[in-house]
């Protein structure tokens, strides 16, 4: 998907919510674990009861890595069960050597010899320039770098500060900045950052920027908006638990989909206060 394809989107739908897809077995409602592939049928669930309200999907690679070749498989099965018209996150956080990135580029990206093809993948640049740019070489293929997170230890090294005063978030944005473009780099950002979005939007200020923590981490996605859009609404919003884990009942799908009806409302305001829609 390009950066068009993707702003035409978010126009259409009145929305930029991306509907994460960390599936644990132990938390999906029991009736399904009699299904052949339980992951997969209830990913298909949320998958057709959220569409229309969302603009991406962003499967986190570790809740399928660890069943070992059956998640695999049924990671398989639910890329191929995203809408074509839905923006598809690998969250993988990846990060290594260039040969090795490579590697982990075809995984996600090469449909023939994976049997996927992601529109994106999450990026981890500690390694530098070869551990990002292996990624960019595919055509019409994101990498989405960790630039501000809001996990415990993100002020571990991210906010680093060097004797001239710059933090090392901020340089690992100026130092991407130049290895790719706006039509094929985001950046992570942490919604409960608040106004360090306007810092960001300082280094980046066109870059589409994939924020998660609305909803069950605390992140307020009115301070997002206001912080953090910029004119082609460069913002993709994700919830995970607030929507997926609604009910465990057989109700499900239902009550997801009316978690993210409400969040899609909210986007919609937040587009027109902003003049986008």
């Amino acid at each position: 998907m390009t950066r068009q394809e993707l702003i035409d989107q978010i126009k259409e739908k009145r929305t930029f919510l991306c509907v994460g897809l960390d599936t644990d077995i132990t938390k999906i409602p029991e009736h399904l674990l009699a299904e052949e592939d339980p992951i997969f049928s209830f990913n298909k669930a949320i998958i057709e009861a959220t569409e229309d309200l969302c603009v991406a999907y962003k499967p986190n690679i570790a809740f399928y890595e660890s069943y070992g070749v059956k998640g695999w498989h049924s990671l398989q099965k639910t890329w191929k069960a995203l809408p074509k018209n839905c923006f598809s996150i690998a969250d993988a956080k990846r990060g290594d050597i260039g040969n090795t990135s490579k590697m982990y580029a075809q995984a996600f990206f090469d449909q023939a010899q994976s049997g996927m093809s992601f529109d994106s993948i999450t990026i981890a640049p500690y390694m530098g320039k070869d551990s990002v740019t292996p990624f960019l070489d595919f055509d019409e293929k994101w990498a989405i770098v960790l630039a501000l997170t809001s996990n415990e230890g993100s002020k571990d090294f991210q906010n680093f500060t060097n004797t001239g005063g710059k933090q090392l978030y901020q340089e690992v944005i100026d130092k991407v900045n130049h290895w790719g473009t706006i039509e094929n780099l985001m950046y992570v950002v942490g919604a409960t950052r608040g106004e360090a979005f306007l810092d960001i939007r300082k280094h980046a200020p066109d870059h589409f920027l994939l924020v998660p923590g609305v909803g069950a981490q605390g992140g307020s996605l009115q301070e997002v908006c206001k912080y953090g859009m910029n004119k082609d609404c460069g913002l993709l919003v994700n919830s995970t638990r607030g929507i997926i884990y609604a009910s465990q009942g057989k109700d499900f799908a239902e009550r997801a989909r009316e978690e993210a009806v409400k969040l899609q409302k909210e986007m919609e305001l937040e587009l027109f206060h902003a003049g986008i829609i």
